[in-house]
């Protein structure tokens, strides 16, 4: 029960992050994805600049956390990079379905770099978890499983993937205890720097004017509650829970997508679907109290 305000705090991340799909898919093909990155995360850290000013401490920590920020920023960035550019050529329902592969690769990797164990017990959870939220964004339906179809935009997203468990992974790995603040800060400026690099690199445009009042709204959301708010957390509950914990809540995304959908769009969920969100949440749960992290409180 001591960590119940991380579990907590991680099932909010995840809501926010699955909200930020149907904003992302708004905006994919408005301009091109490096340029909606370098936004987002320009917005973010404008927004953060004054946090990390008002404290002194926090500037003079600057030297021990720039570099690590950079390596950060770049898997973060490379993220949302894959995430813009595969929503050009594929579907919403695609990419949320291979984000389900991300806890999963997440503990594969910690079984290297953090030396945690993966027995066939905790595989067949996995895999249970990510049965239930495959089955939430094809809404039960054999048909519609079947009818997808791999293409160049799923591969690179697949990428994008791998981009993420780099980023959740390198929290816990550099984690020397500094404040949550100035690690985000640099994680974002660093993933900024490296959108603006990219963009003179591949010669690309701006063309922000070309992001209308609506969609602004969306980049809001995404730039402040998807990549801020939810960094911050992040940072937060992967010094406190691990990495293979927090990724795991990714099995509740289709289940928040579900529910966003039908608060705020007004479309029903279907009863088939039900079975799906239940198989996701049991797979969390049993994934919480299963994991053992080597973390230190």
């Amino acid at each position: 029960m001591q960590n119940f305000k991380y579990h907590f705090l991680s099932i909010l991340v995840t809501a926010l992050v699955a909200a930020s799909f149907i904003s992302t898919a708004k905006l994919s093909g408005v301009i091109n994805a490096f340029s909606l990155t370098l936004l987002r995360l320009s917005i973010a850290v404008i927004v953060l600049l004054p946090f990390i000013l008002m404290k002194k401490y926090r500037i003079t920590l600057t030297k021990k956390v720039l570099a690590k920020g950079f390596v950060m920023g770049l898997f973060f960035a490379v993220f949302f990079i894959c995430m813009f550019k595969a929503l050009e050529t594929t579907t919403p329902l695609n990419t949320a379905t291979l984000y389900t592969l991300v806890p999963f690769l997440t503990a594969i990797f910690s079984v290297f770099v953090f030396k945690e164990s993966m027995s066939f017990k905790l595989l067949l959870i996995y895999l249970i978890g990510a049965l239930g939220t495959c089955w939430v964004v094809v809404r039960g339906s054999l048909e519609v499983l079947i009818g997808m179809s791999i293409n160049q935009g799923d591969y690179l997203f697949f990428l994008g993937c791998i981009s993420m468990v780099c980023f959740s992974i390198s929290m816990k790995l550099f984690n020397r205890y500094e404040s949550s603040f100035v690690v985000v800060f640099f994680t974002l400026l660093g993933g900024a720097v490296w959108m603006l690099f990219a963009l003179i690199i591949f010669e690309q445009p701006l063309g922000w004017f070309a992001i209308d009042i609506n969609l602004s709204l969306h980049m809001l959301y995404l730039a402040v509650f998807a990549t801020l708010i939810s960094t911050f957390l992040i940072h937060k509950v992967t010094i406190k829970l691990g990495p293979t914990k927090v990724m795991a809540y990714i099995y509740l995304s289709p289940v928040f997508v579900a529910a966003f959908m039908w608060l705020f769009e007004g479309k029903n969920i279907p009863i088939n679907v039900y079975p799906g969100m239940a198989l996701s949440i049991i797979a969390t749960l049993i994934l919480q109290t299963t994991n053992k992290e080597t973390s230190k409180t």
